[in-house]
């Protein structure tokens, strides 16, 4: 089974591979892993003024920042794994990723925000289900 695990190194990507690793039963090496976070685009205006090498590399910082404890979390569970960054608004993203990518699960951490919050701003995870025709696992 291919699976898509949305990451943004929050304390709810934590909670949701400690998830992972506890039901290895079912989320284990079997699968095949890609680990998708979405870096928000610099404003128009302050990118205008940078170099493309300087906003590629800031681009790939705050990437790394997120991937380097998920490298270790994949090869201590011995999962098969890739890192993936892209840049825009995640849950565009992350669903647009999932439906290109053929995934048959997309994995994501919520922060259990309540309903009310939930209708006057939104969620990336409510975003993405609605967005998306892929089955999604999420994690409180």
């Amino acid at each position: 089974m291919k699976i898509l695990a949305a990451v943004d190194g929050s304390p709810y990507t934590r909670r949701m591979l400690a998830y992972l690793a506890a039901h290895d039963e079912w989320m284990g090496p079997q699968h095949e892993y890609t680990m998708l976070t979405v870096v928000s685009p610099v404003p128009p205006r302050a990118a205008a003024v940078l170099d493309k090498a300087t906003l590629k590399g800031y681009y790939e910082d705050s990437a790394e920042k997120i991937f380097k404890p998920l490298r270790t979390f994949a090869a201590k569970q011995g999962l098969k794994s890739s890192c993936v960054m892209k840049v825009g608004h995640a849950a565009e993203t992350i669903a647009e990723m999932a439906k290109k990518g053929g995934y048959d699960l997309i994995v994501l951490g919520s922060h259990g925000h309540g309903t009310l919050s939930n209708l006057v701003m939104g969620s990336v995870a409510t975003k993405v289900l609605a967005n998306c025709t892929t089955p999604a696992l999420l994690i409180r």
